[in-house]
């Protein structure tokens, strides 16, 4: 199972292209509500969370913290989200977080001795991370991206990642996405 998590403040784009190309690629994705069943983006958009943590059962195969302010705060401050977290490190699973959101990994030490990116800023957030200029960046079992401008080549190097190239091209050409 593939979560993504919301908090309030996330933003929006960060969290609904990847999780729209996912579901395109036919991915077991589901949204989690950490701050409540309903969560409001940064620029108000309400979206109604599938799962509540307590929901969460089963394997957890990628975990997905969209950025944004104060979402990716909210997330960081989260013991919902430290468990979250570690159950998919137990499971074996992947982690992947988009602009501010790389900092919950980073404080976390899971970006250290890793390449990884972030948003301009939270560079030093991203403790014993190798930091790199790519807007995009997988490392073992973490992903990261740059910010919103990037959230398709988020989304579609997450199903590169979990389903293969064949998956993500044939994704990126179905919704008219341009080559990148």
């Amino acid at each position: 199972m593939i979560l993504l998590l919301l908090a309030d403040g996330f933003e929006e784009t960060e969290a609904l292209v990847p999780f729209d190309l996912l579901c395109r690629a036919k991915l077991d994705v589901r949204t989690v509500g950490i701050t409540g069943k309903t969560v409001t983006g940064a620029h108000g958009i309400a979206v109604t969370a599938q799962l509540s943590p307590r929901d969460v059962k089963g394997k957890i195969d990628t975990l997905i913290l969209p950025g944004g302010m104060p979402g990716a705060k909210n997330l960081d401050n989260s013991s919902d989200v430290d468990r979250l977290i570690e159950k998919t490190v137990s499971d074996g699973g992947h982690l992947a977080a988009i602009c501010a959101a790389p900092m919950v990994l980073g404080h976390r030490g899971f970006l250290a001795g890793k390449r990884a990116v972030c948003f301009p800023g939270f560079e030093s957030e991203l403790t014993g991370a190798i930091r790199t200029e790519n807007r995009v960046e997988t490392d073992g079992k973490v992903t990261t991206a740059v910010g919103m401008g990037a959230a398709y080549e988020f989304g579609l190097e997450l199903i590169s990642v979990l389903a293969g190239r064949d998956a993500a091209e044939a994704v990126r050409r179905s919704a008219l996405i341009p080559s990148l």
